[in-house]
């Protein structure tokens, strides 16, 4: 298999994470991406902060290994699991995801602002002190939705039980006030047309992907601009079954996608 030269590395525990690569292309259109789906360990949410860190540790050293000098964590959970030590072990750029609850405090009109995340996330150290940094006296209540990663990793983006799932989850939020949810798993903003329909035009959804791009962007432009042209190609990766894999990402990528399994040593 050719090794990239100057590529940009992203990974996720699963297929959410090409929604941050969806902005990442219109951010840096000429540059070589490589995505990882740990679709065999989907999802993270559930596990525990060592087994996400050491997923994240592999994921990362075959993306470098493919050519990558930086790699995007495009998940919340593994940000706040494996990102601090990432950066300790490789001296690469390494931009991860957390809930926009920044942008959200300073923009809500109730004073009241909703998460959806997965348990890992809302459970995190990290999202903790995320809270206590930006919240003041904005109130924000948070929800973990469990099922709604494995709807979107099977591609069940409009359908009866992913609509129940997103109801059941967003019910509790606005029955509080908010006017504002944070989409706090790269999976959700798949769902966010689906989401809309239940929640109504007045509510505010906030997606952290292009900020994540954005950051990349300022990342590369200051510490490899060597390559701030180069060949506009895109490789996609799997832990889990490549054809389902293909299926799904075809999808969520809007256009045919060729996904290979990952070698034995990073299963």
């Amino acid at each position: 298999m050719t090794i990239s030269s100057g590529a940009i590395g992203v990974f996720d525990s699963g297929v959410g994470g090409l929604s941050v690569l969806h902005h990442i292309r219109q951010a840096l259109p000429n540059q070589c991406l490589i995505y990882v789906a740990d679709s065999a360990h989907v999802p993270y949410g559930g596990k525990s902060p060592d087994y996400i860190g050491q997923r994240s540790h592999t994921l990362t050293r075959f993306l470098i290994e493919r050519g990558a000098d930086a790699i995007v964590i495009a998940c919340n959970t593994a940000t706040a699991a494996a990102a601090t030590g990432l950066r300790s072990q490789f001296g690469i750029p390494i931009v991860g995801m957390e809930p926009a609850v920044k942008p959200a405090v300073a923009a809500t009109q109730s004073g009241v602002v909703g998460v959806l995340a997965t348990i890992g996330t809302l459970e995190s150290a990290r999202f903790a002190a995320l809270l206590d940094k930006y919240a003041g006296e904005i109130e924000i209540v948070t929800q973990g939705c469990p099922g709604l990663v494995e709807q979107v990793e099977r591609g069940e983006l409009s359908g009866a039980r992913t609509r129940e799932l997103i109801e059941r989850y967003t019910a509790p939020l606005l029955a509080r006030g908010a006017d504002i949810l944070i989409l706090g798993c790269t999976h959700y903003p798949f769902l966010a047309p689906l989401i809309r329909e239940v929640v109504g035009a007045n509510i505010t959804l906030v997606d952290t992907g292009a900020a994540v791009a954005h950051q990349l962007q300022r990342r590369i432009h200051s510490e490899l601009p060597h390559r701030l042209q180069g060949e506009a190609s895109a490789q996609f990766f799997t832990s889990g079954d490549a054809e389902q894999a293909a299926r799904i990402m075809s999808l969520l990528w809007s256009g045919n996608v060729a996904v290979r399994q990952l070698p034995q040593a990073f299963l």
